[in-house]
């Protein structure tokens, strides 16, 4: 990229500053501290220049937007053309109460639907299941049946808005939800847009969120991407996702390497169904966390699009272009809100959107200052929204494609995250692949080392974090927080009663024994799961069965 003799030039030229200019810099003013550090630990030199790059090749390794190795981009003119997805996560409580919410934010200017579920809903229970007691409606909406989806999106044009889910071990039921939903209103399913999480693999790794055990669980995972593919073709049938293994302590470089990871499973278990690569990959999609350091969380994106491109093409022999590009969805970082001086998040939020948006996310969600104490108030949700508009329309940040494409310092933290990466993959496959890895603890022990890591590092003092342990303020802070309806899991499990009273059982028992029998041999389970739920077949009861076939995940027990 650079004439050897510029660079021999700039050698003894940076050999000089450092004797004269520098030497009596420090010796008036010394730096702040001994070691610079990334949020990942990760040394930060004091200066980066063309020799940090000297064996670069700018075609092979940036290349040109919307061209391979997608390093500057999928999209020639990327937000030129079309901004980001606004898609900001809602969810909690009944039905109504989030679909107002959902309502609420599309007036404002909110431009995709993100559904966060409650944990009840996460887990495979019915609301009124003994299981899901203390639990409706915490952590998200809870869905228990068709009704519930229905309501859910009531009035929301389904061939108009993108919808993402945030479900996993259910994800292939949820689903079937949202398809036999938009059936009822009239919607095909070849008009659908949209996006389902159905990463099982990470629930291993980090968020803890499974059911099944792995391999009966990645056979529902394959049998939404085959049935997807064929069906429901503009929808995502995964979003692998970085950001649950980042928010349980992981750096960068291990959320990077670990989410794709997963995602060159999911491409081999596709493949072994039998699916040409090409036939599902367009479709894969990511969700990728954005933390606190601004260019290392760039580097990380831009070192994810060349990492994946690469190996689509090269190790799984995908042809079509569409399936070299990564395309990813980013939350900015949960972990990092603070409970203290709340009002600081929207700082913090800020700078992690905008990392994310020069780092060339297809869409994003800012979370809300108050996310640290409580669901999102209405009040905090738009402040959040508003972020995004105010970096859209007045920063200027989208008006320029990768603008910090060439930084010295970011080419080389996005060399040094990819050269990180393809050691951990390195790692993984000398325990025999991600199944044999999960089941070791290798990725567990990776995150919480690197957890308590930082953990320590607050403690001791060697990173700051504003209002925790550095100027602080012991005064308490009133905000308003969100307030549920006292009475909806009341209703909620009245319209349960209800549908279980009135729907025809006899057709929900047929569906239920055929989806066992289709769960004991091979066949794909989704077209008996989405006929269950057209037959008001409930969440629990679909799980049930599944869960009588399958059994039940216990995590082992590791030195």
């Amino acid at each position: 990229m650079y004439d050897p003799r510029q660079l021999d030039d700039l050698g003894r030229a940076l050999e000089d500053w450092t004797r004269t200019d520098l030497a009596q810099a420090l010796a008036t003013t010394p730096e702040r501290a001994s070691e610079f550090l990334t949020t990942s630990s990760e040394p930060i030199e004091r200066l980066y220049t063309p020799l940090d790059l000297a064996d670069g090749d700018y075609q092979r390794d940036l290349g040109l937007p919307g061209r391979y190795p997608y390093t500057r981009g999928i999209h020639p003119t990327l937000h030129r053309g079309r901004l980001w997805t606004m898609r900001m996560f809602a969810g909690f409580g009944t039905a109504e109460e989030t679909n107002a919410r959902f309502k609420y934010l599309l007036e404002q200017g909110q431009t995709g639907l993100s559904i966060a579920f409650d944990l009840p809903t996460l887990m495979g229970y019915d609301s009124d299941a003994p299981e899901a007691l203390g639990e409706f409606g915490k952590c998200g909406v809870a869905v228990a049946s068709l009704r519930d989806m229905e309501i859910l999106l009531s009035g929301i044009p389904l061939e108009k808005v993108s919808t993402s889910m945030t479900i996993n071990s259910p994800a292939a039921i949820v689903w079937a939800m949202y398809l036999a939903a938009a059936e009822k209103q009239g919607v095909r399913p070849e008009k659908l847009r949209g996006t389902i999480q159905n990463d099982i693999l990470k629930e291993y790794i980090a968020q803890k969120e499974y059911i099944f055990p792995p391999e009966p669980s990645m056979r529902l995972v394959v049998d939404t991407m085959e049935y997807g593919s064929r069906r429901v073709p503009q929808w995502n049938t995964i979003s692998i996702s970085g950001y649950h293994i980042r928010e349980a302590g992981a750096t960068a470089a291990q959320e990077l390497a670990f989410t794709l990871a997963d995602g060159m499973e999911y491409v081999r278990w596709g493949m072994a169904r039998g699916m040409a690569v090409d036939e599902f990959a367009p479709r894969l999609s990511f969700f990728f966390n954005a933390h606190n350091d601004f260019f290392e969380e760039i580097a990380k994106y831009r070192a994810a699009r060349r990492i994946w491109a690469h190996e689509m093409r090269e190790t799984f022999g995908a042809r079509d272009p569409r399936s070299w590009l990564l395309r990813f969805h980013t939350q900015t970082a949960g972990c990092s809100l603070t409970a203290q001086q709340v009002e600081n998040n929207v700082a913090r939020v800020a700078i992690q959107a905008m990392a994310a948006v020069l780092g060339g996310t297809q869409s994003l969600h800012t979370n809300s200052m108050d996310e640290a104490l409580a669901l999102p108030s209405q009040a905090a949700a738009t402040v959040a929204l508003r972020t995004q508009q105010i970096l859209a329309h007045e920063s200027g940040v989208a008006n320029t494609v990768d603008p910090l494409g060439g930084s010295f310092f970011v080419e080389a933290l996005t060399n040094r995250m990819e050269r990180q990466a393809r050691e951990y993959f390195a790692r993984i496959a000398d325990l025999g692949g991600v199944l044999p890895a999960i089941e070791r603890g290798f990725f567990q022990k990776e995150i919480g080392e690197a957890a308590y890591r930082y953990q320590r590092e607050i403690d001791e003092h060697k990173r700051v974090v504003v209002g925790i342990n550095e100027f602080a303020d012991a005064r308490p802070l009133r905000i308003p927080l969100l307030a549920m309806d006292p009475q909806g899991l009341e209703r909620q499990v009245d319209r349960l009663d209800k549908m279980r009273a009135e729907r025809d059982n006899g057709r929900v028992g047929q569906a239920l024994d055929r989806l066992r029998i289709a769960a004991q041999g091979t066949e794909n389970m989704m077209p008996h799961i989405l006929e269950g739920v057209r037959a008001n077949a409930t969440l629990g009861e679909i799980v049930g069965v599944l869960r009588e076939v399958f059994g039940t995940y216990r995590e082992p027990s590791w030195e």
